[in-house]
């Protein structure tokens, strides 16, 4: 019983959102430009359910690159009205589109030269018919066994503000870097605002042979420094490439004799570099942008004084960015 209940009220929110599918829209697209082009703040107000979903929402926004607060409907008229500025965007809140707190508002934010953007489930509700943007986010029925309790309706709006606040993100071009100056705190904050050096392998442990050393030599320094590749440096003890695992791998596939053919004839030239005192964010950052897992470190003058890896900077896997 309590399990069949439980599976129920998943399957009916779950068919929730995938019907707002239909309301990434015309309109949808609307809201993104009006708020990118907003010189302001988005201003999440709602009431009751709405309002708690709104203050997530209005969070979600500020942690990805969009400024926003969360206004108190029913507060508003009590002196908050004083913290909108003309050239906020406002997203209203509201199932039913007739909330008499947030209808009451509308008059104002119009006369303050405000658009409104709307989260409702009623496109000719009093809500939709003010705002300037409508997104629907009806919902067939609640999973309440009653139909009263806000359960679909609620999810359906939080789903539909995460929607639009990735959208916003990945227009803004927003990184994980730009994520992480917002996060300082916490474990995972803290770890990726330490710089490169504090993770990095140096001296004895960097894997390194001269670039007219065999490649049994390669294959000795990575089996002995355990990083999955070498670097590869000239004369002058500048780093020209690195051989990595896969290297070997393709060098035997072509038969490829260790004993006589040189490091730098299977090398692959100008590898990626790092700095030590960028950030481990930054590191990251650029080795899931290149599709690889080290990254050397180098002096001004190109020689190579420390290697490090992805797992290094992550840590534990818990600490995994996605």
């Amino acid at each position: 019983m309590v399990i069949n209940s439980a599976k129920r009220v998943l399957e009916i929110e779950a068919k929730a959102i995938k019907n707002l599918l239909k309301s990434v829209d015309d309109n949808f697209t609307q809201a993104i430009d009006l708020i990118l082009s907003c010189k302001g703040r988005v201003i999440v107000t709602g009431v009751g359910k709405s309002g708690i979903i709104g203050k997530k929402i209005s969070a979600t926004l500020s942690s990805t690159g969009t400024p926003s607060f969360f206004l108190e409907s029913a507060e508003a008229f009590h002196g908050d009205l004083g913290m909108i500025l003309g050239n906020d965007v406002i997203l209203a809140i509201s199932n039913s589109g007739e909330t008499e707190e947030i209808n009451k508002l509308l008059s104002f934010f119009k006369k303050n030269g405000n658009k409104i953007i709307s989260f409702t489930g009623n496109k000719k509700s009093t809500l939709a018919r003010k705002s300037d943007i409508v997104i629907n986010i009806y919902v067939k029925k609640e999973a309440c066994s009653l139909g009263l309790a806000p359960t679909a309706s609620t999810t359906a709006a939080l789903a539909m503000g995460d929607a639009l606040a990735i959208a916003l993100l990945e227009k803004r071009g927003f990184r994980k870097t730009d994520f992480i100056r917002l996060h300082p705190g916490g474990t995972l904050g803290k770890r990726l605002m330490l710089k490169v050096e504090d993770f990095m392998i140096t001296g004895e442990n960097i894997p390194v042979v001269g670039e007219n050393a065999v490649i049994m030599d390669a294959v000795k320094e990575i089996t002995k420094k355990k990083q999955g590749f070498t670097c590869i440096t000239n004369e002058k003890g500048k780093l020209t490439g690195i051989i990595t695992d896969g290297d070997l791998r393709r060098a035997i596939q072509q038969n490829t004799n260790f004993n006589k053919q040189k490091t730098k004839e299977i090398m692959t030239p100008n590898p990626q570099t790092i700095e030590k005192q960028k950030l481990v964010a930054e590191a990251i950052e650029k080795m899931e942008k290149k599709a690889i897992t080290s990254l050397v470190i180098t002096d001004k003058m190109k020689k190579p004084v420390g290697v490090v890896h992805l797992h290094d900077l992550l840590g534990r896997t818990e600490f995994k960015i996605k």
